[in-house]
C-alpha cells in the first residue's frame, strides 16, 4: 500500500498507510516487513545543503522496507522549529537510531553534531555497522578543529573521517559543476561484482568529483565526465591539473565513482564500506543508481545481493534540483513528500 492518507488530529499527524511509524515528530520510521531485510534496521541520515538528502533518503527508505523488508529509519537536520533545514549543520534528529542501526545510509556534508551524537555515530562503527556513503559523504564532517572530534574534519591534514575510512574527503570538482553530467564506465575486471548485479550504465547529472581512493579499495565504476547534461551527451576532452599536480585528459584516466573497503577499525572490528560520489537527489531519478545503492546495503549487511533488486518507486519522486538554498522550507519530517 502506498503512503496516500493523511489523518489530523489535533497538534499531531498521523500517515496511515505502509509500514510509516512517526515518533516524535523529527523524523520518520518505515516498518518493514517480510522480506529478506526483515529483522534488520537499517539507518539513513540526511543532512547536506546542496544535493537534497533530505528529499531522496526517505525515497531509499521507502523502497529498503517496502520491497526488502529492512526497518528503515531516516534522521535530518531540523531547526528550532522542528523543520528540516539542511542548514543547520549541528542537528541530527533522533540519534538513538543509531543505537540499533544494522546498517548506515548518509549522505552528509560539513556537520558538527555534539559530543553525544558523535559518540553514538562513532559507538555504531565500533560495532562493525556497514556504511553506505553518498556524493559529499566524503567530507560529512567539519567539526571545530581544537575540539575532541578535530581530526574528522574533511580539511585536517589526515583527510579526516572521509579519508580515514571511507578512502577519500572532498578534492575538486572534476567535470565542470551544473555543466558536465556523468556516465558510469565498470572497472575492468569489476563486471561480475555481486554489488553490480542488476545494474547497468548509470547517467546522473551531477559531475564527477576527483577522487584518489587508497589501494586497499575495489573500484567498481569509474566517471566518464560527459559535455553536456544529457544522456546523448559525449565524452568531454578537456585537461585538468589534479589536486597531485598532474596535468591529465579528464577521461584518461576516468575518476573512480563507486568502490568498496573493508576496513578493520581501532575497535577491532570491521566496516564494509560502501562509497560512491554520485548521488544527488536528481542523480537517484536513475534506477541502476538507486539498484547500486541497495545492493550496497545488502553486501554491506553479508546478505546475498539479489539478481535484480527491486527499487520501483513507492511513491512519487520529482526530487529538486541541486543547489544551494534549493530546499524546500518549512517541511517537517512526518508529511515530507509522502502523498
Amino acid at each position: 500500500m502506498i503512503l496516500n492518507r493523511f489523518v489530523l488530529s489535533g497538534a499531531a499527524l498521523v500517515v496511515i498507510g505502509f509500514g510509516l511509524d512517526v515518533r516524535g515528530g523529527d523524523h520518520v520510521v518505515y516498518e518493514g516487513g517480510e522480506g529478506v531485510g526483515k529483522g534488520k534496521h537499517v539507518v539513513l541520515l540526511a543532512g547536506d545543503e546542496e544535493y537534497r538528502s533530505e528529499e531522496s533518503l526517505p525515497m531509499l527508505g521507502q523502497i529498503l522496507s517496502k520491497h526488502h523488508g529492512f526497518k528503515s529509519t531516516v534522521c535530518f537536520s531540523l531547526n528550532e522549529a522542528g523543520e528540516i533545514d539542511p542548514k543547520a549543520g549541528g542537528s541530527l534528529s533522533h540519534p538513538e537510531a543509531l543505537d540499533s542501526a544494522d546498517a548506515i545510509v548518509m549522505l552528509l556534508r560539513f556537520r558538527y553534531w555534539d559530543d553525544a551524537t558523535m559518540k553514538r555515530f562513532q559507538a555504531a562503527l565500533d560495532r562493525g555497522v556497514p556504511v553506505i556513503a553518498l556524493r559529499t559523504s566524503t567530507h560529512a564532517f567539519n567539526p571545530p578543529k581544537a575540539g575532541a572530534w578535530g581530526k574528522w574534519a574533511w580539511n585536517d591534514e589526515s583527510g579526516g573521517w572521509g579519508k580515514k575510512v571511507l578512502g577519500e574527503t572532498w578534492v575538486s570538482h572534476w567535470g565542470k559543476h551544473k555543466f558536465e553530467a556523468t556516465r558510469s564506465v565498470a572497472e575492468a575486471g569489476a563486471e561480475k561484482s555481486a554489488l553490480l548485479r542488476g545494474v547497468g550504465e548509470i547517467f546522473g547529472d551531477s559531475d564527477v568529483y576527483e577522487a584518489h581512493p587508497p589501494e586497499d579499495v575495489k573500484v567498481l565504476l569509474r566517471g566518464q565526465v560527459v559535455a553536456g547534461m544529457t544522456p546523448e551527451s559525449g565524452p568531454a576532452e578537456q585537461t585538468k591539473k589534479t589536486v597531485k599536480g598532474v596535468e591529465q585528459a579528464v577521461n584518461e584516466p576516468m575518476m573512480p565513482i563507486a568502490w568498496t573497503r573493508e576496513l578493520k577499525n581501532e575497535a577491532g572490528t570491521t566496516n564494509r564500506i560502501f562509497c560512491t560520489t554520485m548521488g544527488a537527489a536528481t542523480d537517484l531519478v536513475d534506477e541502476d543508481l538507486r539498484r547500486l545503492v541497495v545492493n550496497g546495503v545488502f553486501w554491506g549487511l553479508g546478505l546475498e545481493v539479489p539478481e535484480k533488486a527491486d527499487v520501483t518507486l513507492v511513491n512519487s519522486y520529482e526530487p529538486s534540483k541541486y543547489g544551494f538554498d534549493g530546499f524546500k522550507v518549512g517541511v517537517k519530517p512526518e508529511v515530507f513528500e509522502m502523498k
